[in-house]
């Protein structure tokens, strides 16, 4: 039996995925019980969401996470998980940062701080492990080593270092740890993936998160991190590991407390243009898996790396 040209094209139309969807965010002008579907509010109650965890609730394979840029950063951490929030070889689904900043930072509680010595202030955070300190939602000049006696190392004006559960501050002349902007990291990894395939997390800065900026934790394949900016988290910039595969194309990675790259067993990563500053510590933590930096297989890890 025949079938007509136009049952076909039908057939092919209904079993396309469809096209994905852009969800807007906006955490100053946005409103979790809007849909999301328009960059602004026109009044009927189709603007932005305030929050990326109420888009990631909303959408579905292929969608496009678009944030607004604003001077305050999104101070949330989210997962991307399954089939929900994987693309198709079409359409990647997509986190659109725009320049935004995913923060994991909070403020120092009001007389946390407790004096040391001389110009020095301490204070224990309540969750223990890798940590981070900011000015400004800046990363902090941080002194590792240098112990002594079980003393903290000597810090000069605004430095700061992480001594048996404390963060150490030395604040400058006639001044105290009150009257600087000082955050520390809290909440612990900005963007997990977990059981995804094709995602595109673009033009966006993660930092101040205890543990990780980005965690491709378990068989998140054909991940592709641009433009992205890591830094200023307690353990690794970005972590990849657990039969996860990413490039990482024109990154930038600094300031991060135990790696900048931290790799594990059977990870592949691809790094392209991608910048990595070895000022706080090594470049590429090597537990395993492989990298391949510009096209060429690099191994053992690497203390200073010139892409």
């Amino acid at each position: 039996m025949r079938i007509s040209s136009s049952l076909f094209v039908l057939s092919i139309v209904l079993w396309a995925p469809a096209a994905g969807r852009e969800i807007y965010v906006d955490n100053v002008a946005g409103d979790d019980t809007f849909t999301g579907r328009q960059d602004r509010n026109t009044g009927d109650r189709a603007g932005p969401v305030r929050t990326i965890a109420k888009a990631l609730r909303l959408a579905s394979s292929g969608d496009v996470i678009v944030l607004a840029d604003n001077d305050e950063p999104y101070r949330e951490s989210f997962s991307l998980v399954g089939n929900r929030h994987s693309g198709y070889p079409q359409q990647a689904f997509t986190i659109a940062g725009n320049g935004a900043t995913l923060d994991g930072s909070v403020p120092v509680p009001q007389g946390a701080w407790e004096h040391y010595r001389g110009a020095v202030f301490r204070f224990r955070p309540r969750q223990m492990g890798p940590q981070q300190l900011f000015i400004n939602d800046r990363p902090a000049v941080r002194v590792v080593g240098g112990w002594t006696s079980g003393s903290p190392p000597r810090l000069r004006p605004l430095q700061w270092c992480v001594h048996e559960g404390y963060i150490y501050f030395c604040v400058e002349p006639e001044k105290l740890p009150d009257n600087y902007g000082l955050t520390y990291a809290k909440l612990q990894t900005g963007i997990t993936l977990y059981h995804v395939q094709g995602v595109t997390i673009s033009n966006l800065t993660v930092q101040g998160f205890r543990i990780d900026g980005i965690n491709a934790q378990n068989s998140a394949r054909d991940v592709y991190i641009y433009e992205v900016t890591a830094r200023g988290n307690g353990r690794a910039g970005i972590t990849v590991g657990g039969a996860s595969k990413v490039t990482i194309k024109v990154g930038v990675l600094g300031n991060n407390g135990q790696a900048q790259l931290l790799t594990l067993p059977h990870s592949k990563t691809f790094l392209r243009e991608t910048q990595m500053f070895s000022n706080t510590a090594p470049a590429w933590v090597d537990r395993g898996g492989s990298v391949t930096a510009d096209g060429q297989s690099i191994e053992g890890g690497i203390d200073d790396f010139q892409p």
